[in-house]
């Protein structure tokens, strides 16, 4: 398994979720936990994916996914799970 950390935040518009899932399907990343709250209309969600079965690096998926964040107007990123766990540690 090949767990990544995948953020997006933003102003709230209709179409995010499904933006950034039809990627991910179509990519063959399995999504295994989502959290998406919107707090004073902005957006932010947290996924935890597998990447295991997708063709695509890590890098190439963190560029073609803040592409389509640019698109529409959020900002996503891409981490490595260890990196996003060394980050957030107390």
């Amino acid at each position: 398994m090949k767990k990544r950390i995948i953020t997006v935040v933003g102003k709230d518009s209709v179409g995010i979720i499904a933006k950034v899932c039809v990627y991910l399907a179509g990519n063959d990343i399995n999504i295994l936990d989502i959290a998406q709250t919107i707090v004073g209309g902005y957006f932010n969600m947290m996924m935890i994916v597998d990447t295991a079965a997708s063709p695509k690096s890590t890098e190439l998926i963190a560029s073609e996914l803040k592409q389509i964040g640019e698109e529409i107007g959020v900002q996503i990123q891409v981490q490595h799970e260890r990196i996003f766990e060394m980050m957030h540690r107390i």
